[in-house]
């Protein structure tokens, strides 16, 4: 298989994630509706931190496995270790401070109590600034890093020759993919808000456009720090984002939709790994 194909591929397998981004054209959906989406999102993105810790410390250990055995360097086990703790500390702790700088920059501009006269004379914030779209930008942010070294795997696979193997990534991944578009979308649904189509094919770029490239990296040189360093980033914002779709889920409330919800994004999320545990990938 060419190069152009393995990359067109790639593409497709990012792209499908645009399968469920229209769940966030719905029209105010009823709050048990709200409550239940969120919690889809909740329970896939859940999963996806359990699936992005399992790999990232995978390279870890066998490191230390090596360096135990004589095998190895214990430099290299110390170096992946710290790219992974940081990687998870920058993936997590940027959000917060960056969703800190937006708070900041909202009450400088604005100011607390009443309204200031400028204000009549400037337009109305655009929707893209409220808290529902900045989550689900963190999200998609957080699924394109994660996806980015789901790229780097199918390209690294196709370098080394391992042809049977890219194309089973290739299918296996985007399965996967195609659930993340409900994790993008869930704040909105959560909130009533109906994203445009130009919100949702951005969000939808910038989810699933890193498969591309990270196939295209990675057909041109493997490298495990770097595929580490992209998972650790992952893991990091989508805790991050985990945490603050449960403050919504105990705002919104409806506990059993909840937790079927959270139960329904799990199965969807193990279901899809499924798929590429039975073909041996």
């Amino acid at each position: 298989m060419s190069t152009p194909e393995i990359l067109g591929l790639g593409a497709i397998a990012g792209l499908t994630i645009f399968l469920g981004l229209p769940i966030g054209r719905l029209r105010s959906p009823a709050p048990r509706t709200q409550a239940f989406l969120n919690a889809v999102a909740i329970g896939i993105l859940v999963f996806l931190v359990f699936d992005v810790l399992e790999h990232a410390n995978e390279t870890v250990e066998t490191a230390l496995t090596h360096a135990s055995d004589g095998d190895g360097s214990w430099w290299r086990f110390a170096m992946l270790a710290a790219i992974f703790a940081a990687g998870v500390g920058i993936g997590l702790l940027s959000l917060v401070y960056y969703d800190r700088w937006l708070a900041r920059r909202r009450r400088a501009r604005f100011g607390p109590g009443a309204m200031a006269v400028e204000e009549l004379h400037r337009p109305a914030p655009r929707k893209i600034h409220e808290p529902a779209y900045q989550l689900a930008t963190f999200i998609a942010l957080g699924i394109g890093l994660h996806n980015f070294s789901e790229g780097l795997a199918i390209g690294q696979s196709a370098a080394r020759g391992e042809i049977s193997l890219a194309l089973v990534l290739i299918i296996g991944f985007g399965l996967h993919n195609a659930t993340e578009g409900f994790g993008i979308v869930g704040p909105l649904a959560a909130e009533g808000e109906r994203a445009s189509w130009g919100f949702l094919t951005v969000m939808g770029l910038i989810g699933g456009g890193p498969t591309f490239l990270g196939t295209l990296v990675g057909q041109s040189f493997v490298n495990d720090e770097l595929f580490l360093a992209f998972l650790a980033l992952a893991a990091g914002s989508i805790i991050y984002v985990v945490v603050q779709l449960v403050q919504v889920a105990h705002r919104l409330g409806h506990k059993e939709w909840l937790m079927w919800g959270l139960f329904l994004g799990l199965v969807l999320g193990f279901a899809t790994d499924y798929v590429l545990v039975a073909a041996g990938a």
